[in-house]
C-alpha cells in the first residue's frame, strides 16, 4: 500500500493569485491535484483561467475562478474574503501574480512606471499577507491548523536581473526581505512564511520581456543545460504547502533554477 506523504493537503484550502498562465497555472493545477481546494485568480485571461479550473475538475479536485486587478487597492483582500466565503477558510496563500512590466534604464525610468511597479509588485504582497494572517488568527481560535504564505521571488533579487530590470530584480529582494521578517513575527502561532525562487522559465512574462537570443545565451549559463519549464516549480510549492514533510521550514527561500545560482 502506498502512503501519500502529503495527504496532508486534501481539502485544505488556497488562493494563487495570478494562476491563468505560467507557473502560477502549473501550480494551481498542481495544488488541485494533490486535492487542495483552490481559487484560480486572473485579471484578464479568463479563457485560460477556465482551462485550468476544468483541469483541476477533472482530476478530481475542487477548484473557484475569480478575477480582479491585484494593482488596484483592496482587490487582493476582497480575493482572499471570496476564497473564505467558498471554502469556508483560507488555509495557504500563494501570492505569484507581478510582472516585469517592461525593460527600462534606471536614467529613464518615469515616476509613472516606478509607481506602476509598486502597485503591481509589491503593494499586493504587503497586503494580502496582512489579510491571509488576520484570516488565519481568525479561524486558528477554532482548530489552531496555522497556516502558510509562499511569495514568488525571483533569482533577480539576488542578481539583480537582466538589463533594463532594476525594479523588478529591486522588488523580488524586497519580497525575500519581507518573507523573512513576516516569518519571525508569525513564527509562534504556527503560520509559515516562505519564498519560491525562480530562476529562468519559460512563461508569457518571459516571451514578452526577453529576445530569443538573450534567453539563449541565458540557457548556455545554466548547468543543467536548458530553460526550465512551468511544471518543474510546482514541486517546492507542494512541498512547501505540506506541513506533513515541510512543517519546520519557515523564512526561506527555495532557489529553483536548474544550478544557475547556487547561494
Amino acid at each position: 500500500m502506498t502512503v501519500n506523504p502529503m495527504a496532508d493537503l486534501v481539502g485544505r484550502s488556497c488562493l494563487v493569485t495570478g494562476s491563468s498562465r505560467g507557473i502560477g497555472a502549473a501550480v494551481a493545477r498542481g495544488l488541485g491535484a494533490a486535492g487542495m481546494r483552490v481559487a484560480v485568480h486572473y485579471r484578464s485571461s479568463r479563457q485560460e483561467a477556465e482551462q485550468v479550473k476544468a483541469d483541476i475538475d477533472r482530476a478530481g479536485g475542487t477548484a473557484i475562478l475569480l478575477h480582479g486587478d491585484i494593482a488596484e487597492p483592496g482587490t487582493v483582500e476582497r480575493l482572499i474574503a471570496e476564497a473564505v466565503a467558498a471554502f469556508g477558510r483560507l488555509d495557504r496563500l500563494i501570492n505569484n501574480a507581478g510582472d516585469l512590466i517592461e525593460r527600462c534604464p534606471v536614467a529613464d525610468t518615469s515616476d509613472e512606471l516606478f509607481e506602476r511597479h509598486i502597485a503591481v509588485n509589491l503593494r499586493p504582497v504587503f497586503a494580502s499577507c496582512r489579510a491571509a494572517i488576520r484570516q488565519f488568527r481568525a479561524q486558528n481560535g477554532k482548530d489552531g491548523r496555522g497556516g502558510g504564505i509562499i511569495n514568488l521571488g525571483s533569482i533577480a533579487g539576488r542578481t539583480g536581473g537582466g538589463g533594463g530590470s532594476s525594479l523588478y530584480a529591486g522588488g523580488k529582494a524586497f519580497i525575500a526581505t519581507f518573507s523573512r521578517a513576516l516569518a519571525k513575527e508569525v513564527a509562534a502561532e504556527g503560520i509559515r512564511v516562505n519564498v519560491i525562487s525562480p530562476g529562468v522559465f519559460a512563461t508569457p512574462m518571459q516571451d514578452r520581456t526577453t529576445s530569443a537570443d538573450a534567453l539563449e545565451r541565458l540557457r548556455l549559463q545554466v548547468p543543467l543545460q536548458r530553460i526550465g519549464c512551468a511544471d518543474e516549480a510546482v514541486g517546492a510549492f507542494l512541498w512547501l504547502c505540506s506541513d506533513a514533510v515541510s512543517g519546520y521550514v519557515t523564512g526561506q527561500v527555495i532557489e529553483v533554477n536548474g544550478g544557475l545560482l547556487m547561494p
